[in-house]
């Protein structure tokens, strides 16, 4: 099990002691594979409606094309809450990525720590959910993978693929500039914990990337469809996290129309923002309650990929209590220095 390789620093303010993480600490606390078992937990109690999640609050910059997002949570019995303030400026090469959460007792309200964390949470939460995915929706011989784009998910996506389907040896990677799928590539044939032997390259087209995939990742931001469902074999899992805006698409509406299984993880957020958004505008479904969330799957409730030659999706927009499961496991391995915390 993954420990900090230091004691919190510990802010003093008003009688109470608040906890602060910075990046090193956040990284050396969360690990793959605990953090998808935990993301897996938290999506069990959202579906089962044993979490608070509000909606999520956009802010844009345009001038810089920044995107802030506010994501909250809470899960039922847990010892406490998160808030998160996650920003992307996309006009800057590479794209700046960077956030904080505020974690709170939820037995008071009184904050407990400060997790600086540059958006490392929100990049590997996001990579865990995508672990939890594979999991239930992938198929069993998962060889090949594209990846659409070129950021950081390109690479947390691809961690957690290895922890639940560890035998890919092939990995596509498309994006729109050729040379940020370049450096991604090359930063992918050095990345740790990928399977060995695994060959890395460019794909010139998207079309050219997916052809034969069994898993398709999109990670990008983009504001038109990117994959078309005649591009797709059968049997191939779909996983797509970029439309996490009204107005943006990485799938082509006729991916959602062929699906057999169709998964979100959160109806509600999904209708507003995600790729559902697209397809309810198109009456590919004709309301949110006819897809499955995710939480049902991973709790026995609905069936996830039953054959190998189903076309699954699943629709990943990122929900306020993945960032409390990663939260409370940064806590929970501070060791005794939580349990010091003065309120």
């Amino acid at each position: 099990m993954s420990r900090l390789l230091r004691p919190p620093t510990t802010l003093r303010s008003v009688g109470r002691e608040v906890l602060v993480f910075r990046e090193a600490d956040v990284r050396a606390a969360l690990d793959m594979p605990s953090l998808i078992d935990a993301v897996e937990r938290a999506f069990v109690a959202y579906s089962g409606g044993r979490a608070e999640l509000p909606g999520v609050i956009h802010l844009d910059v345009p001038e810089r094309r920044g995107e802030i997002h506010v994501k909250a949570g809470h899960l039922h019995g847990g010892s406490h809450y998160a808030v998160k303030m996650a920003s992307g400026f996309y006009g800057l090469d590479p794209p700046a990525i960077d956030g904080m959460l505020v974690v709170f007792d939820a037995t008071t309200g009184a904050p407990a720590a400060l997790l600086l964390d540059n958006g490392f949470v929100t990049d590997a939460r996001t990579g865990a959910a995508g672990g939890v995915v594979a999991r239930h929706l992938a198929p069993a011989a998962t060889r090949n993978v594209a990846v659409i784009g070129t950021g950081g998910q390109a690479r947390h996506q691809l961690d957690a693929l290895a922890v639940t389907r560890p035998d890919f040896h092939e990995v596509r990677v498309w994006g729109r500039n050729r040379a940020h799928a370049a450096r991604c590539v090359e930063d992918l044939r050095v990345r740790p914990g990928l399977p060995e032997g695994c060959t890395f390259g460019v794909a010139e087209t998207v079309q050219e990337a997916v052809a034969g995939a069994d898993v398709v990742i999109t990670c990008t931001a983009s504001r038109e469809p990117l994959v078309r469902a005649e591009w797709l074999a059968p049997g191939t899992h779909v996983t797509a996290l970029g439309s996490d805006g009204a107005d943006k698409q990485e799938l082509d509406v006729g991916v959602l129309a062929r699906a057999d299984l169709f998964v979100v993880d959160s109806r509600t957020q999904c209708a507003q923002i995600g790729e559902l958004h697209h397809a309810l505008d198109a009456e590919i479904v004709l309301l949110p309650d006819d897809v499955t969330e995710l939480g049902e799957i991973c709790a026995d409730l609905k069936p996830g990929r039953t054959s190998e030659e189903q076309l699954t999706v699943c629709d990943l927009t990122g929900v306020g209590v993945q960032d409390v499961a990663a939260a409370q496991l940064v806590l929970e391995r501070a060791g005794a220095s939580i349990e010091r915390i003065a309120l």
